[in-house]
């Protein structure tokens, strides 16, 4: 069964937010990485938390490419 529009904004006000955190903290985690790098912190340890940044951003990015599309969903659905 289809979701309903009311499905679809539900979904895109529980995604939404989660994800732009994500992106917000995947981005921090990254700059700390890179911070860790400039002052010759030991490569597993600046690659390792750089890639969990990225990841993490990469997340956040899907999270909130499925809250938008959720969102034209709704709004296509809801259109007079």
């Amino acid at each position: 069964m289809a979701p309903t529009p009311e499905d679809d904004l539900s979904v895109w006000k529980r995604l939404a937010p989660g994800g732009m955190l994500l992106v917000g903290s995947g981005l921090a985690v990254a700059l700390d990485a890179s911070a860790r790098r400039s002052s010759g912190a030991p490569l597993l340890r600046w690659a390792a938390e750089g890639t969990a940044g990225l990841v993490l951003v990469n997340a956040g990015l899907a999270l909130y490419g499925e809250a938008m599309k959720r969102r034209g969903l709704h709004d296509a659905a809801t259109r007079p």
